[in-house]
């Protein structure tokens, strides 16, 4: 394979490097008890997350503070800009709420345009000027930065908070052209956005951002108040978040990826629009866009990002292709329960956003273009939504590892969260999708769903087909000709499984120790016979050659990302190394934090500094004993120049690999082990009896 540097330069590898394996032994008995009761332990395990950084000087608000409010009469095409700036520990740690602040002060601002702002949600501020302790609005135009209005400290993820801002800068600081921007942690269709970390990380839920924006303006699909909605956070670029502010805003700018800390480009889009206040929305978000990936190239943080803009008058037809599209799969899952694997699987070779792994928890938002297209060939309402997307979609900007993004995602639960999956049931926003995700949870449809189904000749709903039905936990494993751990599972698998991989255990029973060293789909799957091969080479990721814990993230059609828990710098990260099939090089993009307990996702992509310090992890537990696995320290490394991930040679020893499987409806099971034993270069294989 080829090896990855801080400075994206490789060298190429031959792809198939590995261990000899010539040797095998036969078959020997051995108890799964341990093995399977640390797997499943395993899967309870989920990271939380916060965030860190810099911070940078801005200037004080002239000496002209507490200017009137009111005083300026509304322009021809002039521009409003509400900013609801929600610092939370993105501020309080790192200060970048101060360095955007910075960006904004960088730019001089015709009569015609200025920037009402709302700061609070965070602990402490990078700047002598804004108080921790209270609400505090300003106001940035041609006169510089004044301290318009202060009220007690409130929480910035109650909708009454946002009312009251969006209440205060409409009748105070009106304009032909509206723009209201929100910046802080996303968190997706579920969790909203702004993060107020003084009230325990509460956040704005879509309802809630709808119901405050309905007390300021009156909804028109035809007339929209506000002219641009602009989300600077993580994952908000979804079907929900557009048919939420539908009526509301002329035009929706956001990422369905995490975003990078350094977020948008402040000086640059707003010193586009100083250039030329007449442009609109589109033009606006275009330049928005832009800047964005300009931005993010300048420090190295473009390879996974995604910004789009949406025209939201445009997302009716859209919404109807949508219900359609869900409505097609609900009929098609009653008619035959094996179809909720078949879509599943669609959605697991679909580009997924926030990571997805256990690791770093589950935001459960897909690409709405990508899983339209991966299903296509079964479902044919599929071809509305993806053409009713290019016309809602009016442009966007991606990395090179988020080639398939196409402007919004959408739910899909990939770890069969029920309780993720009530938060999004009880969104305003209807979806034929609620209905096919309750049947394919519970199997069973409520009184709503029968209008989606209207027509349908059924008396009984058929029985779903899963693992815990089709009994496959402790699968027994045989030995082919070519000495590859074959699982037979029969044609019934591709009715059943979403996916199958694997988990690799190092194992060393002399000394007690059985250490998990992570997941991947390097196996070859004969899905038409329901047959499964091995296809183990005696290599494993590594630092620097140094073997981690990995977990694949995503698995694509040109890459696989991985998701890499380590301490950097002594606090818990997660790198985030994609494989790239065509170049055949590994590249590490950078670390991220998890998704927070309460849904927040972290916003910061930490690049590799040299000089840095990596500790690499493995999950350790006893091979005897019931103690579940628990982060090992394995070796600590000093970031280079020169740092790369790679495959490396696992070290002399014994090996377990168990394939996983999992099901549409979250279940998961685990196959008999095979045992691997590396000794000088050659590998010996060993299968088990009950």
């Amino acid at each position: 394979m080829v090896d990855s540097t801080l400075s994206n330069s490789t060298s190429v590898e031959p792809p198939n490097r590995g261990m000899s394996r010539r040797c095998f032994i036969s078959k020997r008995k051995l108890s799964l008890k341990k093995l399977i009761t640390c797997i499943l332990a395993l899967c309870m395990i989920f990271s939380l997350a916060a965030c860190g950084g810099g911070g940078e000087e801005v200037p004080e608000p002239s000496s002209k503070a507490k200017q009137p409010v009111g005083s300026k009469a509304v322009e021809s095409d002039s521009w409003a800009i509400y900013w609801y700036l929600c610092g939370s520990d993105l501020e309080s740690e790192s200060g970048f709420a101060t360095e955007d602040l910075a960006e904004l002060l960088e730019v001089s601002l015709p009569q015609s345009i200025q920037v009402v702002i709302q700061t609070g949600g965070s602990a402490a501020w990078h700047n002598d000027f804004v108080d921790a302790s209270k609400l505090q609005r300003f106001v940035y135009d041609s006169e510089g930065l004044y301290l318009v209005d202060e009220q007690p400290l409130a929480n910035m993820g109650d909708k009454q908070t946002l009312y009251d801002f969006l209440d205060f800068a409409y009748t105070n600081y009106p304009a032909d052209k509206i723009a209201v921007l929100f910046w802080n942690h996303g968190g997706g269709s579920v969790s909203g956005a702004e993060f107020d970390e003084m009230f325990d990380n509460d956040s704005l839920t879509l309802d809630e951002m709808y119901e405050a924006f309905a007390g300021v303006w009156d909804v028109s699909e035809d007339y929209p108040p506000i002219e641009l909605i602009g989300f600077d956070t993580c994952l908000m670029a979804t079907i929900d978040v557009a048919a939420t502010f539908s009526g509301i805003a002329r035009y929706l700018v956001a990422s369905e990826e995490l975003e990078p800390a350094n977020g948008w480009y402040y000086s640059q889009w707003l010193g586009a629009l100083a250039d030329d206040p007449f442009m609109d929305g589109a033009a606006l978000g275009k330049v928005i866009c832009d800047t964005y990936y300009a931005g993010c190239e300048e420090i190295g943080t473009e390879n996974d990002i995604t910004l789009s803009v949406t025209d939201l008058t445009k997302v009716g037809p859209l919404l109807e292709a949508y219900n359609a599209f869900g409505t097609e799969c609900l009929v098609a899952a009653i008619e035959d329960s094996a179809f909720l694997s078949q879509f599943a699987r669609a959605a697991f070779k679909s580009e997924n956003y926030g990571g997805n792994t256990k690791e770093q928890g589950y935001t459960n938002m897909v690409d709405l273009g990508d899983l339209a297209r991966q299903s296509s060939s079964v479902i044919s309402s599929a071809e509305d939504v993806l053409a009713a997307l290019d016309e809602c979609v009016i442009y966007q900007v991606r990395g090179p590892y988020r080639s398939r993004a196409s402007g919004l995602s959408c739910y899909y639960s990939f770890n069969g969260d029920i309780d993720d999956f009530t938060a999004y049931q009880e969104l305003g926003v209807k979806s034929a999708f609620k209905h096919y995700f309750l049947y394919a949870f519970t199997g069973q449809l409520d009184e709503t769903a029968q209008e989606y189904i209207d027509g349908m000749d059924f008396t009984d709903l058929p029985e779903i087909e899963s693992l815990v039905t089709a009994g496959w936990d402790g699968a027994p494993l045989d030995l082919d000709e070519d000495g590859s751990a074959v699982l037979y599972l029969g044609p019934d698998a591709q009715d059943i499984l979403v996916g199958i991989g694997f988990q690799l255990f190092y194992v060393d029973e002399e000394n007690d120790i059985m250490m998990l060293l992570g997941t991947d789909n390097d196996i070859i799957a004969d899905w038409d016979n329901g047959i499964f091969y091995d296809n183990f080479r005696g290599v494993w990721g590594a630092i620097d050659g140094c073997l981690v814990y990995m977990e694949l993230s995503e698995e694509g059609e040109d890459y696989n990302i991985y998701s890499v828990p380590v301490l950097l710098n002594d606090e818990e990260y997660n790198l985030q190394v994609v494989y790239d099939f065509t170049d055949e090089a590994w590249i590490i993009l950078g670390a991220r934090k998890g998704i927070d307990e309460s849904g927040m996702a972290d916003k910061e992509l930490r690049l590799l500094r040299e000089g840095d310090e990596i500790t690499t992890l493995w999950k350790l537990a006893s091979y005897t004993g019931d103690d579940d696995f628990e982060n090992y320290l394995v070796e600590t490394i000093i970031v280079t120049a020169d740092t790369s991930f790679s495959e490396s040679p696992l070290f002399d020893g014994t090996y377990y690999m168990v394939f996983e499987m999992w099901d549409a409806m979250g279940n998961y099971a685990y196959s008999d082990p095979v045992q691997f034993d590396c000794v000088d270069g050659e590998i010996f294989t060993t299968v088990f009896e009950d």
